[in-house]
């Protein structure tokens, strides 16, 4: 038998070589391990037994001997072996030992750590009541002293008792049992727990509150010029009187600490006949305090805006809030319907869904049990007006876009308004039941302007919903509650309320109702509140269900009741302390916001934009937005914007889209102070009124070399004279009509201004340029004439240009040249 076959015999595998394995044991010691097999016995040593000369042969007992079929080499790697395995047990066993010796040892060291500091916070509390003690027993004290100061020197009483006096001591000794049975109605704490009364709060030492040292000494003072026969006199107290550009009588009266009826003595003495309710400058009002001896500090009218607090919460007075998510896209994307939906599944039945329509807001109970408050703005105009005035009411921004539409302008123009207002947005790809319906073709849309959903490797949540079959409304809600809790939206309930105006109207029966989304501590019945140029009371509180209530806490929106006007979309709400702070805060506004009005010439232009950054260094970048008519051109023209500047100035495009150009980007350019550039686009009538009233100006190019020559003169500063295009007139074409030689004649009626055979004119087609030229011919009925006034009809034909239709516009312009010189 080969070693080999020895080696195979050992391995004790299954099957039919498969031998017996004994084991002997000897007082609990292993003894050597006896193979058989079929066809010898094998005997494997112990491991003691390392030395001994092994033998192969026939069957032996537990000898000495080498087992048979076992080499030198093997039995070698066997004794290496046992004694690695012994030599792991010991050092896993050392190393065991040595990390409970180590717990132990830390376990000891934190106890004496936490005895140290436990003996360390007895002696400080130890040395803190040694050290109120003492001041106790200094104050007592001086009590003592200031009450032995107090008593009469002129009478000296008797060293001898007598038995006449005891009845004249009784009432003393009455007061003094009195004084202690009224200390026993107070706890340990020394608070008091009883009713005080008159008499309690006038007498010297009943309540927590001891006189003063310079009491005392004014009352003896008194006490000894009373007993000379002299005239006791009031102490003058000098005080400092905040004196701002125009004051209400009373209230100077007020600050003075003095009455109303000396105050109105002293100006008639000066020869003005004024009662407490009238006004008197600063002039005058200085008059008064220096001649009631009062010091005079002078204050701006910007100062009265300092009595709203600004309060820095600490973290423990910061508790969780709901968030506040604002539902923005395209008109035909569902957004309406989505909204109907979350409210139909959410929101208990009944009278609610009227009253959430008019106040705007509304709140939703998740399934965790989590508190959302949706905010139902139709348009992006208030959103921009709220950004503008600096109301972050805004925690969340969904977007709807329509998973059979992809993204369309208005949906660019809600991604750049979120991106402004620098809120989180959550991509809601709407419609989805639609057999249309791409959603893949959604994402890769938004892609070019850079959203990036998690579906692709992205931070921004898409949810797939359909607001008619309900399809992933549970799944939008959660990814809401998600984004909540990233965000860590807290707010201090317990201090004065801050809120941003949603919505106003003037009711009928109500007066003027303001809807308002507290951001921050309590508003309660009975606050008194300033709130953009407006001021009130509150008189009443309704939430979005209808119900009045007491108090809103934040993000809780509500329809306040008690304004003496209607404010502002978007202006912001402080509680004040008193009614003359909030009225004198809301005068001051209301005189600012006039006299903001008034400076109309301070329109927001190329030139002014220019000169503002130049008088102000910290100006370097010219903002501006534009619109042009295709995506090429919108991005040609960006990256031509992106060329110009240097280290010192530079353009920076807040928004570029494709389309007309529409109230809300009026509304952006105006929250960011930039003029709006039309590439081959015009603005619609609500834009261009919205524009004129605010004094913003809209520049249209037709070639993006102009446009780019322009914005590098005015970013420069080198701003040569410029062509201007004077809008002179406004044409309908009614029918066309092809004459034989001229080619196809637009039937025409002149709807503004006048249009003149001279002038150049330009194709309108849904507000898109189509064509720019000339006039071949205008005639009026069989004549040809120079110009057509408004209201009249007309023949007008381009020149070299017969693609005209029915319903086109003709714009009609005349070109100047205007020297451009900076202010």
């Amino acid at each position: 038998m080969s070693d080999n076959d020895g080696k195979k015999t050992l391995g004790l595998r299954g099957g039919a070589r498969s031998g017996n394995v004994k084991q002997s044991f000897s007082h609990g010691r292993t003894k050597n391990v006896v193979v058989e097999t079929k066809r010898k016995r094998v005997v494997v040593p112990k491991p003691g037994a390392a030395n001994k000369p092994a033998t192969t042969g026939a069957p032996t007992s537990s000898s000495g001997k080498r087992p048979a079929g076992i080499s030198d080499a093997e039995m070698e790697r066997r004794l290496k072996a046992v004694q690695a395995a012994k030599a792991r047990e010991a050092e896993e066993a050392a190393k065991r030992e040595a990390e409970e010796k180590a717990r132990a040892e830390e376990r000891e060291r934190r106890r004496e750590e936490a005895e140290a500091k436990e003996r360390e916070e007895r002696e400080r509390e130890a040395a803190l009541k040694a050290k109120a003690d003492e001041e106790e027993r200094q104050m007592r004290e001086a009590e003592a002293a200031a009450q032995r100061a107090a008593a009469p020197p002129a009478e000296k009483a008797d060293t001898r008792t007598s038995k006449t006096a005891a009845p004249a001591q009784t009432p003393r000794k009455q007061d003094r049992e009195r004084d202690q049975n009224r200390g026993k109605g107070r706890d340990d704490g020394g608070r008091r727990s009883g009713k005080l009364t008159l008499n309690q709060a006038l007498r010297g030492g009943e309540g927590g509150r001891q006189r003063s040292m310079a009491a005392m000494k004014r009352k003896q003072e008194r006490a000894r010029q009373k007993a000379m026969g002299g005239s006791v006199e009031r102490e003058k107290v000098v005080r400092s009187v905040n004196l701002p550009e125009a004051i209400v009588v009373a209230e100077l009266a007020n600050r003075m600490a003095e009455r109303v009826g000396d105050v109105v003595k002293a100006l008639m003495n000066n020869g003005m006949m004024v009662t407490q309710n009238q006004t008197i400058d600063a002039d005058t009002a200085e008059l008064i305090i220096e001649e009631f001896g009062h010091k005079v500090n002078r204050v701006s009218d910007s100062d009265v805006e300092q009595v709203i607090a600004q309060v820095d919460d600490s973290d423990e007075d910061l508790q969780a809030r709901p968030p506040v998510i604002t539902v923005m896209g395209h008109v035909d994307h569902g957004k309406t319907s989505l909204l109907d939906a979350i409210r139909n599944a959410k929101v208990v039945a009944g009278e609610a869904g009227g009253i959430t329509q008019h106040i705007g807001a509304y709140q939703v109970k998740a399934e965790d049990g989590n508190l959302l408050t949706f905010l139902d703005t139709p348009g992006h105009a208030a959103f921009t007006s709220m950004r503008s005035r600096g109301a972050q009411v805004t925690d969340i921004v969904v977007l709807v876009v329509a998973a059979d539409d992809a993204v369309m302008p208005q949906t660019v123009e809600a991604i750049n308004h979120a991106k402004a207002a620098e809120v989180p947005m959550i991509v809601a790809i709407n419609k989805i039941d639609r057999p249309a319906a791409n959603p893949t073709k959604v994402r890769t849309d938004l892609l070019q302007h850079e959203v990036i959903v998690e579906e692709l490797s992205g931070e921004v949540q898409d949810v797939e919903v359909s607001a008619i079959t309900g399809q992933g409304l549970d799944n939008l809600l959660e990814a809401i509650s998600l984004q909540s809790e990233i965000l860590e939206l807290k707010a201090n309930p317990d201090r004065a309320a801050a809120g941003a105006v949603i919505e106003a109207q003037l009711d009928v029966g109500r007066g003027p109702v303001a809807t308002v989304l507290v951001q921050n501590g309590t508003l309660k019945q009975g606050d008194i509140f300033v709130v953009g140029e407006q001021w009130g009371k509150v008189r009443a509180l309704v939430d979005d269900k209808g119900n009045r209530v007491k108090e809103a806490g934040p993000s809780v929106p509500v329809e306040v009741l008690g304004l003496n006007g209607t404010p502002e979309a978007g202006d912001v709400l402080n509680v004040v302390e008193t009614e003359a702070q909030a009225r004198e805060i809301a005068e001051y506004r209301e005189k600012a916001a006039k006299d903001k009005r008034a400076a109309a010439g301070a329109a927001t232009t190329l030139d002014q934009l220019l000169a503002k950054a130049k008088e102000d260094e910290n100006v370097k970048e010219l903002p501006i937005v534009v619109k042009a008519d295709v995506q090429g051109s919108a991005e040609a023209i960006v990256q031509a914007m992106e060329k110009i500047g240097n280290e010192e100035v530079r353009v920076r495009v807040l928004h570029s889209g494709v389309g007309a150009i529409t109230e809300t980007d009026v509304g952006l350019a105006e929250a960011s102070g930039a003029p709006i550039i039309g590439f081959n686009v015009r603005a619609n009538a609500p834009a261009r009124n919205s524009a004129n009233q605010k004094g913003l100006e809209i520049r249209y190019y037709s070639v993006i070399y102009d446009l780019v020559d322009d914005v590098k003169a005015a970013a420069s500063g080198l701003l040569s004279a410029e062509i201007r295009e004077n809008f002179i007139g406004y044409a309908t074409i009614k029918e066309t009509f092809k004459v034989t030689g001229v080619g196809r004649v637009a039937g025409c009626l002149v709807t503004e201004g006048v249009a003149r055979r001279s002038a150049g004119v330009r194709l309108l087609r849904d507000n898109v340029v189509i064509h720019e030229g000339t006039l071949k011919t205008l005639k009026r009925f069989k004549d040809e004439v120079a110009e057509v006034q408004s209201g009249q009809e007309c023949g007008m034909a381009f020149e070299n240009y017969d693609d005209i239709r029915d319903g086109d516009v003709i714009e009609i312009f005349e070109r100047e040249e205007v020297t451009r010189t900076l202010s």
